[in-house]
């Protein structure tokens, strides 16, 4: 059985079909969750993981000196943990490089759009969606990646398209993506623990 971390700053809604996943989709058998860190108290996903009873823990930036002991405090809760893969999802803060390498092919980004396209450094939530609709897209979607040292730019592991009408407002295109979102990350987790990056 796959133990899966998620790191998460936000309401955690892909947290939760993960968890989902585990419970009675395609993840059921293969993976648990069996730690969540999110690095806002305020974060509605740690009140998801109470309600799943899975472990939770806020570690916050403002309480260390430095980005190292910061990183390193969440890799000890990862290590005793003993997290097999990692998935940011709405993961607001870049992780860092101690926890990149010690999980590098198992640490797991989702990302709403087609990347390579409307990726990169402050492209995030709304800003995305606003910028697949002013650049009159067709498509638009959600990607699930390996993390590298640099935003969103990793492998592909799996990537679903979702139509974008001449109508649509961000708001629409954010409705139609994250439902997706639910649905190919538990794929992308799959694939991950079937077929083992190198």
């Amino acid at each position: 059985m796959m133990r899966l971390a998620v790191l998460v700053s936000g309401g955690g809604s892909n947290m939760q079909s993960i968890i989902d996943s585990t419970k009675t989709g395609i993840l059921k058998g293969l993976a648990q969750v069996v730690l969540v860190i999110s690095n806002n108290p305020n974060a509605y996903a740690l009140k998801r993981a109470k309600n799943e009873n899975i472990k939770s823990v806020c570690v916050e930036r403002k309480n260390f000196n430095d980005e190292k002991s910061f990183n390193n405090v969440m890799l000890e809760e990862l290590k005793n943990a003993d997290v097999g893969i990692v998935c940011l999802a709405g993961y607001m803060r870049m992780v860092g490089h101690e926890i990149i390498k010690t999980y590098h092919g198992r640490l797991l980004n989702i990302h709403p759009a087609l990347l390579p396209k409307f990726g990169g450094k402050g492209m995030y939530g709304h800003r995305v969606h606003e910028a697949v609709v002013k650049a009159k897209e067709s498509k638009s979607g959600a990607t699930v990646h390996f993390v590298e040292e640099e935003y969103d730019t990793g492998e592909v592991i799996v990537q679903q398209e979702v139509e974008v009408l001449k109508a649509d407002t961000s708001q629409d295109v954010a409705k139609k993506v994250l439902a997706v979102e639910h649905l190919v990350y538990p794929k992308a987790i799959k694939k991950v623990i079937e077929f083992p990056s190198k």
